[in-house]
Formats: C-alpha cells, structure tokens, sequence
C-alpha cells in the first residue's frame, strides 16, 4: 500500500468535524460562543482524531438566518472575535494536525450588505446587476420556496425602485446574480483573500442555486454552468496546490457526479460532495430495521474520478432532509422518529438529533456510527455527535439541534458562565441535558460514546482502503436486516458487518479470492474469524451488532 498517497489527497481519509462558533465554547462569558472559546477547545478535537475542522459562517452578519446571511465576506462576527483570533485558530489547529476549512455562502447576500443596500437605492447603481431583478410582476412561484414556513414566493418587491428582486431563500437573503463577470470575479477575491489566511478549501454552500444564473446569458463568457464552478477549483488550486471544494449538492446520485468533473479522470469541479441520498436511505434502513436501502444506495453511487470523494454523515447543522425518499418512505421515517409534527420541518424532514430518535439505545446509536465510519467515503460529524447530544425542540426550527455544545454537568453545560437569558441558544434539557450527557465526564469513561468514537476515527484512519477503494462490494448473504460490505484498495481489504435488527444472527459468508491461510481479525474488539479453502466463514452479530473484519494473509505487515 502507497501510504503517501493517503498524504497528497489528504481528503479521501480525512475525519471532518463542523462546528458553529457562536455556539461552542464561550471564553468571555458573554453568553455567545467565540474564536477564543474554540482555541481553548482545539485538544478535544485533536484527542478525538479530527483532521479537518469545517467552521459554519463567522462573518459579519444581520442573523437572520444563523449566520447564513452574510454582510461583509472580508470580515470576522465582532461577537466571534476578529481576524487575528481566527488566524490562531487555523494556526494551532495546524499544530495539533488539523487543517481548517470554512462555509463559503455565494448563493446570496445579507440584505444589509453594502452591495445590496447600493442596489437597491436605484437602478442606475454600479451593484445593481449584482443581484437579479425583474420589473413585471412575478407569477407564483410558491413551489420554489426552500423555507415554505418563512416565505410564499422567491420575488419581493422593492419599494425604492418598484422592482422585484430574486430570493431562493429568506427575502432578507437577495441571490447574488453569477451571470455578471463582475460577481464571478468577486466570488473568486473571497476565495483568494480567505486562501491567503492559511485555509485548506471551503464547504460550499447550496451549489446547485449559486451556479444557476451563469451562462444564462450570452454575454457573461460562460458557455456551461458548470465552467463557473472548474473556473473556481482552478484558481483556488493555484492559490494552495491541496485546498478543497466541498460541496452541498442534494441531487440524484447522475446529477451530482456532474458536480464531480463528469467521467475525466480527475475531479475539476468539487473535490467532495455530501452523499444525501445515502444518508436518507440509511434513516429508512433504521425505521424498517432492514438494511436493503443503503445497499441499494451504495450500489446505485455513480463511478466518481479517482481524485473525488462522497462525504457521508449521520447528520449535519440543517433539517434532516428526507426529500429524495419516495412520499411513503418518507412517512415510514416519519412515523418511526418524528410522529409529533413539531419534530418534523418544511413538510421534508426532522429536526431532531440520532440519539433520542433511537430512544438513547446504545447498542442502536453505536451501530451506526459504526457504520458511518466503515462506509466507503469521508466521515462528517456535525459537533457533540460525538458524545450523543441531543436536540431542544424549544428552539425554532433548525435551530433545534444547534444547541450550545456540553462540555460538563455544571451550569449550561461549561458552555458559558452568562445568565441562561442570555446564551446564544438554549441549553439541551431533560435525559440528553448536560447533566447526563457532557465531554468531561466521557473523556474519564472508556466505555463512554465518546471513547467509541475515538475508536473509530482511529481505526478508519488505519484503513485507508476505506476512503480509496472505488466501490464498495455488498457481500451476499440471507439476513435482511444485515448489511455486509467489503472495502479494499491496494494490499488492504476489510469486511463490514452491521446487524440493523434486534435479533441476534449467525452471517454465512463466501470471500472468493480468500482460502485457509486467511484470519478475518476483528479490529473494534478482540478476535478473529477462520476461513475454508473455499473462503467460506460464518460471524456472529448480536442485535445490533458490528464487526469490522480485516482481512488478514501471510506475510502481511500491516499493523492490527
């Protein structure tokens, strides 16, 4: 095995871990999360395993959309800290091992950027045709609305120049207009100037939207939508050789691979994209207790090129999207972890974290996390994942699973020592509160969730033929509720067994290049398995049992 390949494409082994600073650590008690708070909080992800920290948006903001709404792309949130805080960040992360990527959010605007306060003062302005107008009413377009309980249509109304601007998302967020060259050129000096500070790439946010104006017209010199996007992976890997583009792309498995680079051998568009149709299958997996559907949707991915990667994840900072699942698959997830309508959001998903869905069972919540990190891919954890946080469905919408982050049993949680009144968001209560669930009391715990998942991400991290191999091979086998698959890049191979059902089972399997001289040696647990000369074996899975297997010949020098 090449090891040094797993350094110069450090993304196809990374682990990755998102974090919203407003809510993380509080250091000056102010009751908002802060720069110097995360600083203070950098040995917790070191001593997790991380290797790359994705930041959700720090900049200068109007909040009305958590941060989403950008006012200054060239700035630091005051509450946050400023520029000089964020560069210790990055600088410490790099010390402890860890490169640093954060949410580039082009698709739109704050109302309250300058730009748009420009823009929309008159028509004759030099940032009016930043954003996209139209000056004849708009037809309905209520079925476009991507918050349908904030909006009824993507067009308002402007009263300074009577005209309409274009909002795909809150009307306090104008689309920025990428059919202008002048705005493509101003989305690339943000990714230059934000490059310069010593980042490793950006997680891009709702591609699809921000892509869609350029090549529109005939003379903003873009023939394909997609030219915009390899123009922007071109100059950011001029500006640092190994940054990346990780992309939101919640399309069908053919469309996404589009956003790949199409069928060249290398990836000139994202270099990773979040696998949404996985991470759907896999809640429907859990509420019929049958893993059929994540491996239908594993063997449904598309040939990506050698260089890209999916990023999969459990859960991440928004709704939990259920919407490439048929309407009565969807219901089935529906029934199974979101039956009161206050869990559900937009008619097309949950707001709740994995823990309480699974009524806190930790045989189920260990499966699959388990299964996260054994699937072919890049693991995403979205923070206090790693120790079973829950959701407060207090909160409004989204905003129920970005609750402040527990680091001990005392008072909100150690996440800041200000009045509850005036913390960034409330604080988890009830079985998943602080005082059940927090950092300090796992990290003296080695049989705490968060022991398991260092485990984990120190074992994916040993098998690097779980984030190269090309496909992963779906084992035969006749339990329907057992998912078996086998990953192997190179010398390395390891064979994956999650059992999705409460019934303990006896898994027969048949490993064709494999004879007698092979062991199958468990790598979460002491153990190991024989094989015949046929390559034919059998593991036993508890209910909700998982093995990780690897495969193991004479001669091997690979360390267990």
């Amino acid at each position: 095995m090449r090891i040094h390949d797993t350094g110069d494409l450090w993304w196809k082994n990374a682990v990755i871990y998102c974090l919203d600073v407003e809510t993380y650590m509080d250091w000056n008690d102010d009751g908002v999360g802060d720069l110097r708070g995360l600083l203070q909080r950098i040995d917790h992800l070191a001593d997790l395993g991380v290797t790359c920290l994705w930041l959700m948006p720090f900049y200068p903001t109007a909040d009305y959309d958590d941060g989403y709404d950008v006012s200054d792309f060239y700035g630091v949130d005051p509450r946050l800290g400023d520029s000089g805080d964020l560069v210790e960040v990055i600088r410490t992360a790099k010390d402890r091992g860890i490169r640093v990527i954060v949410d580039l959010v082009v698709n739109h605007t704050s109302e309250k950027h300058p730009w748009f306060v420009s823009a929309r003062k008159s028509k004759d302005s030099p940032f009016r045709d930043f954003y996209v107008w139209r000056s004849d009413p708009p037809p309905s377009t209520k079925e476009k609305v991507v918050f349908p309980d904030k909006e009824d249509g993507i067009w308002t109304k402007d009263d300074a120049t009577g005209e309409w601007y274009r909002h795909t998302f809150y009307h306090q967020q104008p689309d920025l207009n990428t059919a202008n060259p002048q705005v493509r050129d101003a989305i690339a000096k943000v990714i230059g100037y934000w490059a310069e500070l010593g980042l490793s790439g950006f997680r891009v946010d709702a591609v699809p939207f921000f892509l869609a104006d350029a090549a529109n017209t005939p003379g903003d010199k873009v023939e394909d939508k997609h030219d915009f996007l390899k123009e922007l992976r071109a100059f950011l890997t001029r500006r640092v050789g190994d940054a990346i583009l990780m992309g939101e792309v919640n399309l069908p498995y053919e469309e996404q691979k589009l956003y790949f680079g199409g069928d060249g051998a290398d990836s000139d568009q994202l270099s990773l994209q979040f696998d949404f149709i996985g991470m759907q299958n896999l809640y429907l997996a859990l509420a019929r207790q049958d893993a059929g559907p994540i491996a239908k949707a594993l063997q449904e991915r598309p040939d990506i090129p050698h260089d890209a990667q999916w990023a999969t994840f459990v859960r991440n900072h928004d709704e939990l999207t259920l919407d490439k699942l048929a309407e009565d698959e969807k219901q089935e997830v529906f029934d199974a972890f979101g039956p009161d309508p206050d869990m559900q959001l937009y008619g097309r998903g949950l707001r709740r974290r994995l823990p309480p869905m699974l009524g806190g069972d930790p045989r189920r919540i260990r499966m699959v996390y388990s299964l996260l990190f054994s699937l072919p891919g890049t693991p995403v954890l979205f923070y206090g994942e790693e120790i079973g946080m829950g959701e407060n469905l207090a909160a409004e919408g989204r905003l129920a699973v970005r609750t402040p982050m527990q680091w001990t049993s005392e008072v909100n949680g150690g996440f800041s020592r200000a009045p509850k009144r005036k913390l960034a968001g409330p604080v988890t209560e009830g079985g998943f509160s602080p005082e059940h669930v927090n950092v300090a009391d796992q990290r003296r715990d080695p049989d705490s969730l968060l022991s398991f998942i260092r485990l984990l991400v120190r074992r994916y991290r040993e098998c690097p033929e779980l984030g190269w191999t090309p496909r992963a091979e779906v084992l035969d086998q006749p339990h329907g509720a057992v998912l078996a698959h086998r990953s192997t890049w190179d010398d390395g191979s390891l064979v994956a067994l999650h059992n999705l059902g409460a019934e303990s089972v006896m898994v027969p399997l048949r490993l064709d290049d494999c004879d007698e001289s092979v062991r199958l040696v468990d790598l979460l647990q002491d153990g190991a398995c024989t094989v015949d000369a046929r390559g034919a074996t059998e593991v036993e899975l508890d209910g909700y049992g998982y093995r990780w297997l690897r495969v193991v010949r004479e001669g091997d020098r690979r360390l267990l």
